[in-house]
């Protein structure tokens, strides 16, 4: 029962992430990474995905002349987006090199999976951060915007990884007896369900952040 509802999920959220990557081709986003960030959401977020998108997603289209204004919970949310496809891209691409690396530490794949994954989404989050600052400034030169970018995502993707690893931890030690491998696809329901409860636990620290003027408001 749990592969089938495994093999639902990963298809619904390939779906969704296809209907907005659709939508995105044709009205392509001001801020151009969040062409990337959208479609990246769908994939565990699911109609969820779709139906913020065209809640606020949408209002930032390049071609679209309509209102573009979000409020606070939606200043929140899209800042979260941002952040949960960046941890999202670190932990798919950390996965595989775990997995095919045989890498542990202190004897266990889950702390090696902390590791890896953090480092990688981490390096993803500051590069879309980057992506989202450089651009609307480039007067304030490269390295100013790098440090503006860790100075945003750091919090957030620390929020992130909590509720992510969290799951991860539960999935370990607590569900299972003998945990899913990365090469079945109830692992990777597993991982999406990490990626949402990541998103959850890293909203309130991305709309603060947005509040105080460390982030931008997307």
């Amino acid at each position: 029962m749990l592969t089938t509802i495994a093999w639902i999920a990963l298809v619904i959220g390939i779906i969704c992430s296809i209907v907005i990557l659709i939508d995105v081709v044709q009205h392509p986003q001001q801020m151009a990474i969040m062409n990337v960030v959208w479609p990246v959401n769908g994939w565990f977020f699911g109609p969820i995905a779709i139906w913020t998108y065209y809640k606020w997603g949408r209002k930032t289209a390049k071609n679209l002349q309509i209102d573009k204004q979000k409020g606070e919970m939606g200043h929140g949310f899209v800042s979260t987006s941002h952040c949960a496809s960046g941890c999202t891209l670190g932990d798919i691409v950390g996965v595989p090199i775990v997995a095919i690396t045989g890498l542990t530490i202190v004897g266990s794949t889950l702390f090696a999976h902390y590791f890896v994954e953090f480092v990688l989404a981490y390096v993803f989050g500051i590069l879309f951060q980057f992506l989202a600052i450089y651009p609307m400034n480039k007067k304030q030169g490269i390295r100013n915007a790098i440090k503006s970018a860790i100075k945003a995502d750091t919090i957030s993707l620390i929020a992130f990884e909590i509720g992510m690893f969290g799951w991860m931890a539960l999935v370990h030690y607590v569900f299972f007896t003998q945990p899913p491998a990365p090469s079945q696809i109830t692992y990777w329901f597993m991982m999406q369900i990490a990626m949402i409860l990541g998103f959850l636990t890293s909203f309130p620290a991305n709309k603060l952040l947005v509040r105080k003027g460390i982030k931008h408001a997307m």
